[in-house]
């Protein structure tokens, strides 16, 4: 399988018709005989934009007979330039190779710290192009055979074999498409490699991703070696699964857990399926709806104990087993919003307090790679080991990394003198893996882990911090040029660097901060990732007061989506973007760009069927409606309902038990449940979880009570609803019948017992 990594050569001569241009082009077309691809450049220009040819080159070769070199002394401004270029190049790259040449001068030119860094050097004319051209693409071949990771290689090698196969999948390489028009269509969208990698797990060369065999093994390994974990394991639908894989691997029957109020609806499953009696620790919340951090003193052993003591269900079940620790802590590292957690602390407050520390770091699998983040993430190099307590960290390698999506891997660092035992934790890995994986997506995991081996994947991590810091101070120029007028605003801290990433200091939540809007916070305890941005717009302040006007988030983020910018989720007044590796000075660009249309528009309050002609023909009620008129009407709803102070205490309200979810669970699948009006709620227990979009949280579990602040909260999204079709506020575990033309709203909450009695 042929793929496209040219030669680059770099001289001024390239294109000249002098001896130096006419020996160039020579060695060029003796290295086009050869099958290779080469292209031409006769100058550095931005030496930063040219070394990101890395990822696309097999070799460079640099001239140093050039005028640009000759010039000036040995050491002088055209070295540097030489020297900066090479720098640049193996920022991200060590192994491609670079070969310098010259007619006149020799490696004795060139400075040392420059010739460690090559890997050769030509002297022009005294051999043929011929021979110097079979030396440079042996050197160029052999750094290319050496990029694919073992399962890709793999992988690689069995696409392109041309075995005919009788295993599933039915479409057989993608034969089977080809006999229809439309899945000739699909055949040419996804391509012929997609599919003839499309093969299932009886195909011994590639290996077992269920017993973790053959080249899936290896690069399993591989991965754990470049995140520095001792053990790692692909996982093939998403993030979630991993998280029931660590918890069912953990968990039993009855053990109390410790778990982040905000945590991931998949560890509320897991809760539920485990048969687990969780205690929850709740984060801090700000006005404008923003996840901030479990307080540190949540942490402590003595606290954990007063959670214990104050649930009627853990406090059985730790009588029940007197002397047995709690089970597993999770905590979501980062949050939603970016906060994240000093682990070396956390570990260091409770290893041997908790058997398992497990951090649900989906949004996270980058920070290992730089120093940025160091003691802010799970595991990675020269991280302490934990005494007695098994560390887990789970990442979702297709949000922040180069996996393709439900592409996921479980991190294990295990305590002194303690193994993991694989044994039983593949026990629990096949309860919920398929028996079907989509190599596909084993195949990105093993990319995205090799795409991080230093120094390039920390080359694409500061990337990523600077294309956030430069979207940041992008934003801040055009308000301050904007002046008394408004603007949209950037969420951190006051003082961001003038230039470059900074120090992990500059993100730091500190109790004299008030940025943040968190109010006390630990000192070094929490941290912003920057590369999370949560855009601001007009209309509410970090104390939860409304101004006479705004500008909701999801009108912003509607028109945005009708621009072509499309953000990853959205509050009240505002919504969350992020720097993935991916991202580009184009993307973020575009996105200032298009918030100035947004003012703009918003300015002249320019009716809907001329901004939004997709959404006014879809909502008539709107057509004839000014974008600022509408904006103003949501705004002036949120404020009259005190929407924010409402949509902040439901998720610090006490959720009292009444149930251990797992029990309250199987009443629902026994059908033992009643489908309560949203105006009867208070007081009953819910069956199913409550999870409202925005932001996405679950805000009661199986077993838990409605209280007032939520029902509260319920009727506003009924009446809402009503009044906006279109913004509609979605919440699962909401059951919507229309009876009459009329929507209305239900809960399953569990059976009262006096019905029982009755029945």
């Amino acid at each position: 399988m042929k793929f496209r990594f040219p030669i680059l050569i770099i001289d001024e001569d390239y294109r000249s018709e002098n001896t130096s241009g006419l020996g160039i082009r020579a060695l060029a077309e003796a290295m086009e005989r050869e099958g290779a691809e080469v292209i031409g450049a006769t100058g550095y220009g931005d030496l930063s934009q040219f070394a990101q040819q890395q990822s696309r080159a097999s070799a460079f070769i640099l001239s140093i007979d050039d005028e640009e070199i000759l010039h000036g002394p040995e050491e002088g401004p055209a070295i540097e330039m030489l020297r900066e270029f090479i720098q640049e190049i193996r920022f991200k790259n060590n192994d491609i190779p670079i070969f310098l040449y010259g007619e006149t001068r020799t490696s004795s030119h060139i400075p040392n710290d420059i010739l460690r860094e090559l890997h050769g050097f030509i002297h022009m004319f005294e051999d043929t192009p011929e021979f110097v051209a079979r030396h440079i693409l042996r050197e160029a071949r052999a750094y290319t055979d050496s990029l694919a990771p073992p399962f890709f290689r793999a992988l690689l090698e069995y696409a392109s074999d041309g075995s005919y196969s009788w295993h599933c999948p039915g479409h057989s390489g993608g034969v089977a498409f080809l006999k229809s028009p439309v899945g000739r269509m699909f055949h040419q969208f996804f391509g012929e490699n997609m599919l003839r990698a499309d093969v299932c797990n009886a195909v011994e060369e590639l290996g077992q991703l269920l017993d973790h065999t053959g080249p899936i093994a290896a690069s399993e390994q591989n991965a754990a070696r470049i995140f520095h974990a001792d053990h790692c394991f692909f996982v093939t639908n998403g993030t979630s699964t991993s998280n029931k894989m660590v918890w069912h691997s953990t968990v039993a029957s009855g053990d109390i857990v410790v778990v982040d109020r905000n945590c991931h609806k998949s560890i509320l499953h897991s809760i539920i399926m485990t048969g687990a009696v969780p205690v929850f620790l709740t984060p801090k919340r700000n006005h404008l709806g923003l996840i901030g951090p479990i307080p540190l003193e949540e942490f402590l052993p003595e606290s954990i104990q007063r959670k214990i003591d104050a649930n009627p269900f853990a406090r059985a079940a730790q009588d029940a087993n007197p002397g047995r620790k709690p089970r597993i802590l999770t905590i979501t590292q980062s949050t939603y919003d970016g906060i994240v957690y000093n682990v070396e602390m956390l570990e260091t407050l409770l290893d041997g307090k908790i058997d398992t520390l497990h951090f649900d770091e989906a949004w996270l699998p980058h920070a290992t790679f730089h120093d940025f983040y160091r003691n802010m993430h799970a595991i990675g190099r020269d991280r302490p080991r934990c005494d007695q307590s098994m560390v887990f960290a789970t990442h979702s390698t297709h949000k922040l990394l180069a996996g393709i999506s439900q592409a996921s891997q479980i991190l294990v660092k295990e305590p002194k003198g303690q193994k993991l035992d694989r044994h039983i934790f593949n026990e629990a890995y096949l309860m919920h893996t398929s028996t079907s994986p989509q190599y596909a997506i084993i195949a990105s995991c093993d990319v995205a882990a090799a795409m991080m081996e230093p120094p390039g994947g920390t080359a694409m991590v500061e990337e990523s911090i600077l294309e956030a810091l430069n979207f940041r101070r992008a934003m801040r120029k055009v308000d301050a040029e904007w002046g008394d007028d408004w603007w949209f605003q950037v969420w951190g801290p006051d003082e961001i660097p003038e230039d470059g990433i900074g120090e992990q200091a500059d993100w730091i939540l500190r109790s004299d901060a008030s940025w943040h809007g968190f109010g006390h916070v630990a000192d070094g305890f929490n941290m912003l990732d920057p590369i999370k941005g949560t855009v601001t717009t007009p209309g509410l302040n970090l104390d939860g007061q409304f101004s006479e006007w705004g500008i909701p988030a999801s009108i912003v983020t509607l028109y945005l989506s009708h621009h072509g910018v499309i953000v990853e989720k959205a509050g009240l007044y505002s919504f969350f973007i992020m720097f993935t590796i991916g991202i580009t000075k184009g993307r973020w660009n575009t996105l200032v760009s298009a918030l100035q249309q947004f003012k703009d528009d918003y300015d002249r309050n320019l009716p809907i069927w001329k901004v939004l002609p997709e959404f006014g023909q879809a909502y008539p009620i709107y057509e004839r409606t000014g974008l600022k008129d509408l904006c103003q009407s949501i705004h002036e709803t949120y404020k009259d309902n005190d929407i924010a102070r409402v949509t902040t205490e439901m998720y610090l309200s006490d959720m009292a038990p009444a149930m251990v979810p797992s029990d309250a669970y199987d009443m629902m699948t026994h059908r033992e449940i009643d489908r309560v009006p949203i105006d009867e709620l208070e007081g009953r227990v819910t069956a199913v979880l409550l999870t409202p979009y925005p932001p996405g949280i679950p805000l009661l579990i199986p077993g838990e009570c409605f209280n007032k602040t939520i029902v509260e909260y319920l009727k506003f999204a009924r009446s809402f609803n009503k009044k906006f079709p279109g913004f509609v506020t979605d919440i699962h575990g909401l059951v919507e019948e229309e009876i009459d033309g009329e929507r209305h709203y239900y809960v399953d909450c569990i059976r009262m017992r006096r019905d029982y009695d009755v029945d």
